[in-house]
């Protein structure tokens, strides 16, 4: 990752259908053009958690339009940190790329009210983030 290149960030769960949906919101909120953003899922569901949307709407960020996506090598290739969350070894990993697993609950299953929390700790994990890769000049 050059200084002058946009860095690429790659949110990977299970599903897509919560916890990467929520990170790659936050950043793509936070960061906008600073960052190029991804999320995708090892066996993505049919679509995004409801609680999930509801939980990233009482913040401001709607993702209704959000649908899962397929885990690829293409995406993993693309991008300069890999982002982890509960999907263990079916990530591919390639030399040069930056990984980090985010221990976080899965909000599968869940109501907006166990959302509320998890959906917290990826907005602060978010700004962090922000804040290493891509800080306002």
């Amino acid at each position: 990752m050059s200084d002058t290149a946009t860095p690429s960030v790659l949110f990977v769960c299970v599903h897509n259908a919560g916890r990467s949906q929520m990170a790659a919101a936050f950043l793509t909120h936070l960061a906008g053009d600073r960052v190029q953003v991804r999320s995708a899922g090892s066996a993505p569901a049919d679509t995004v958690n409801p609680a999930v949307v509801e939980a990233m709407a009482e913040v401001g960020i709607d993702i209704t339009a959000e649908v899962p996506k397929v885990l690829t090598v293409e995406a993993v290739q693309a991008s300069d940190v890999v982002i982890t969350m509960g999907c263990g070894d079916t990530c591919p990993v390639f030399p040069g790329k930056r990984y980090l697993d985010w221990q976080l609950p899965d909000p599968a299953g869940q109501g907006v009210e166990a959302v509320r929390p998890i959906r917290d700790e990826i907005e602060k994990r978010v700004r962090g983030l922000v804040d290493e890769i891509a800080p306002q000049a």
